[in-house]
C-alpha cells in the first residue's frame, strides 16, 4: 500500500500545499511514499522529498515565509495611487461591500509583475540584466518576460538533489512532470528512475503564460510547465507505480465546485481559471478500477484453465506466450486506488490576482488555512 501525495499547481496558492503537508506531517499519513506535483507544486514536491531536513514540513514553510519577506513592495505614493484605482474600478457583487475585498492582494500582485521577487524570480526589464540580456533593448524578440532562475538558488538551500535520483533515498519518491514545447508531449520526470536536478524542478514550473522561459533539460529537449496538459498529476501516479495499492491525497488549490453563478465579468475569468486548472482525474480513477477488475477476472480465467483443461495439447510455443502476456500482465498493471481524499482551498473572496500574490499576510493566511483544512479531512477520517 502507497500513500501519495498529489499537489495542484497554481502560483502563491502552493502556500496552501505547504500547510496541507504541514498536517501530514502531524498525523498518521506521514510517511508518504510518493509526491507528485507541477508548476509551484512540482517545487513543493522537491522539497518533500528532498529537503536537506530531517523535517521537510519545516523546511517547506521557511522556503514560503522567505518568498513573502522578500515580495518586494511599491513606495508610497505607487501604492496610494493603486489602492485609489483599485477601488473606484472594483464594483462589489450583490451581498458584498468593499471590506470584503483587500486591495493589498491586488496591489501584491502589482508588485510581483512590476518588481518580481529576488529569490525566486526578476522581470527582463531589471536594469541589472542590460549587460547580460543581449536582447534587453530588442523585447520585440522575447520569448520570456521573466526570468526564474533566481529560484534555483533559493533552493540550493532547502534540496539535496543526491537524494533525488535512484538509490538516493529520498524522504518520498518524487514526480514532476512537463510538457515538451516542441511536441506537446507529457514528460515525468521520476527520481526513482533518473536523477533531479534543478534544472528539472525549474522546468516543471516554467509556465508560459507566466512569462516564464521554457528550460532545455537536455540537448533539443525544451519544456515547459506540465499543468499545461494536466494540473492533477494523478494519471502520471498510475503509470509510475501501476501494481502497487494505494490511498491518495490530492490538494486542490482550484475548486472544482462553487455555491453560485459567478456575479461579475472578474468573477467570470476567475471561474474559468478555476475550471481551467482544476482537477479532472476521475476518468483515471474510475479506468484504474476497471482494468484492476479485467485482471483480476483474467487471474480467476487462467486458474481455471491451468487446473481443469488438458494444456499438454498445446504446443510448447503457444503455452510460453500464453504465459508469458499472463505474467506481462500481472506484474505491469492492477494497482487499485483504495481511497481518494481531496483537500480543497476555500475560496471566500475570489479574484483573479490571487495565485501572483506573494505577501507575508497572504502566504501565512494560505499555509494556515491549508493546515486547518488537512487536519479537517483527517480528523472525519480519523486519521489526524
Amino acid at each position: 500500500m502507497e500513500n501519495v501525495l498529489i499537489l495542484q499547481g497554481g502560483g502563491s496558492l502552493g502556500a496552501f500545499g505547504c500547510g496541507v503537508f504541514k498536517a501530514l506531517a502531524d498525523s498518521k499519513l506521514r510517511k508518504i511514499d510518493i509526491v507528485a506535483g507541477t508548476s509551484i507544486d512540482g517545487v513543493n514536491a522537491a522539497i518533500i522529498a528532498g529537503s536537506k531536513s530531517d523535517h521537510p514540513e519545516e523546511s517547506l514553510e521557511q522556503f514560503w515565509l522567505e518568498l513573502a519577506e522578500n515580495s518586494t513592495g511599491l513606495d508610497f505614493l505607487a501604492t496610494k495611487l493603486m489602492q485609489a484605482a483599485f477601488l473606484n474600478f472594483w464594483v462589489p457583487s450583490q451581498g458584498r461591500t468593499l471590506n470584503d475585498m483587500d486591495p493589498n492582494s491586488v496591489l501584491s500582485f502589482y508588485q510581483s509583475s512590476s518588481y518580481g521577487n529576488p529569490k525566486m524570480f526578476v522581470p527582463r526589464w531589471s536594469p541589472t540584466r542590460v549587460l547580460k540580456d543581449p536582447y534587453f533593448l530588442t523585447p520585440q524578440k522575447w520569448t520570456y518576460a521573466y526570468d526564474h532562475s533566481p529560484l534555483a538558488k533559493t533552493l540550493d538551500r532547502y534540496i539535496d538533489y543526491s537524494k533525488l535520483m535512484p538509490g538516493g533515498s529520498p524522504n518520498s519518491r518524487l514526480l514532476l512532470t512537463a510538457v515538451n514545447v516542441l511536441t506537446s508531449e507529457p514528460l515525468t520526470f521520476d527520481s526513482s528512475r533518473q536523477k533531479i536536478t534543478a534544472k528539472h524542478v525549474l522546468a516543471t514550473s516554467a509556465y508560459p503564460l507566466y512569462l516564464f522561459p521554457w528550460v532545455e533539460i537536455e540537448k533539443g529537449l525544451y519544456c515547459w510547465d506540465g499543468g499545461l496538459l494536466s494540473n492533477t498529476p494523478l494519471r502520471e501516479v498510475i503509470d509510475a507505480s501501476p501494481v502497487a495499492e494505494k490511498k491518495i491525497i490530492v490538494v486542490e488549490n482550484y475548486p472544482k465546485t462553487i455555491e453560485s453563478l459567478p456575479e461579475n465579468l472578474q468573477e467570470v475569468l476567475h471561474r474559468a481559471r478555476d475550471i481551467i486548472f482544476s482537477d479532472k482525474t476521475l476518468h483515471n480513477v474510475k479506468m484504474s478500477r476497471v482494468i484492476t477488475k479485467y485482471l483480476r477476472f483474467i487471474d480467476e480465467l487462467y486458474k481455471i484453465v491451468e487446473e481443469h483443461a488438458d494444456i499438454s495439447k498445446l504446443d510448447i510455443e503457444t503455452r510460453r506466450k500464453i504465459q508469458s502476456k499472463y505474467n506481462k500482465f500481472k506484474m505491469e498493471r492492477g494497482a487499485e486506488i483504495k481511497s481518494i481524499r481531496y483537500i480543497t482551498r476555500e475560496e471566500k473572496h475570489p479574484h483573479i490576482y490571487e495565485n501572483a500574490d506573494f505577501s507575508a499576510t497572504a502566504i501565512k493566511n494560505s499555509i494556515r488555512e491549508g493546515e486547518t483544512r488537512a487536519k479537517e479531512v483527517l480528523r472525519i477520517r480519523g486519521e489526524e
